[in-house]
């Protein structure tokens, strides 16, 4: 494992860099790469930011998006730049297998991994780790990198703010979820003194939707939304067949099981999406009840107590119905 010293040793010169981020990135995944690529571009260094696969087009005008390359699109130029890089940092995740067919490419590379991450249980296949499972996003382990571990806040430009402040308002829920203390207050409101239009952010994320995507959510609301009293429970399930109806593109989907949580006395709420390869899962629940546990449990997943995902290779209805099978096991904590 590299030391702080030795890292900071090597940031001191000019290195060719790679960083990437999960599969299918959200807010907070995009802004604490393109927050660190604005950084480390300033320093001299040669970087790409490369994700395993698209993203939203609502994240699309965050600084420096045209720089991203993405895998599936662009394979030999990726392959390539990891096995030229001198640096991969690994962002917003911390399993290899989170990053798909790149995952294989970045274990291969020669390159030193650092690891900045908020998830539980990562893998050891990082050189240098900065993780706190407590922080509310990727995006405030990159800032409390810079500024506390770099000691270096003069580096974080307009840009850089911007790019930070996103992930750290949509991984908090617009800073609403039980992660957001007083300390991710105090990095919002700096980074808004370093730059970060944050009203134009919110809007440039949140109102931001096409008109298919808002079909789509109506829908999803009106008509397969099934909530499930004896266990303060609600659930949403979506074939393949609906996405294509509503031409649903990378995004669409995003923040739709919030709305299931959202309703009176709902405690757990499941977004379970039947996609081309597999049947996807989206998991919110609040308090101390653990979505994470089930989706570990049972659906090959996991992720935070009250955000977690899995996937199964079964069909869509039969995953909905073992959901709905294993909320007999929780039902003490749901309806406490």
């Amino acid at each position: 494992m590299l030391t702080l010293t030795e890292l900071k040793t090597l940031l001191a010169t000019p290195q060719r860099i790679v960083i990437t981020t999960h599969h299918k990135p959200d807010g907070d995944a995009m802004g604490s790469s393109l927050g660190l690529y604005g950084y480390l571009i300033q320093k001299g260094h040669h970087v790409r930011v490369i994700t395993p696969t698209d993203y939203p087009t609502f994240l699309h005008w965050m600084p420096n998006n045209g720089d991203v390359i993405i895998f599936t699109e662009q394979q030999e130029q990726a392959a390539k730049l990891v096995d030229e890089a001198s640096i991969i940092f690994c962002l917003d995740f911390n399993t290899l297998s989170r990053i798909n067919e790149l995952g294989e490419l970045v274990r291969a590379a020669g390159a030193k991994k650092i690891m900045i991450d908020h998830h539980l249980e990562p893998e050891d296949f990082d050189d240098y780790r900065h993780w706190d499972i407590n922080a509310c996003a990727a995006a405030q382990l990159v800032y409390d990198f810079i500024v506390n571990q770099l000691e270096d806040q003069a580096g974080i430009n307009k840009d850089v703010a911007s790019c930070l402040y996103t992930g750290i308002m949509t991984d908090s829920g617009s800073f609403r979820f039980e992660s957001a203390t007083s300390e991710v207050y105090r990095i919002a409101a700096n980074l808004i003194d370093l730059g970060a239009e944050h009203w134009k952010i919110h809007q440039l994320v949140y109102d931001n939707s096409s008109e298919n995507r808002l079909r789509f959510l109506g829908y999803c609301l009106s008509n397969k939304l099934e909530v499930l009293r004896e266990y303060n429970t609600a659930i949403i399930s979506v074939t393949k067949e609906e996405l294509a109806e509503y031409h649903s593109v990378t995004g669409d989907t995003e923040g739709v099981v919030n709305y299931a949580l959202s309703i009176n006395g709902i405690r757990l709420a499941a977004l379970i999406i039947e996609r081309t390869d597999k049947v996807k899962l989206s998991v919110r629940s609040t308090g101390d009840f653990p979505a994470n546990e089930i989706c570990k449990k049972y659906f090959n997943g996991g992720g935070h107590r009250n955000a977690a995902g899995g996937a199964s290779e079964k069909e869509l209805t039969d995953v909905v119905n073992e959901f709905k099978s294993i909320l007999a096991e929780y039902k003490e904590q749901l309806i406490a």
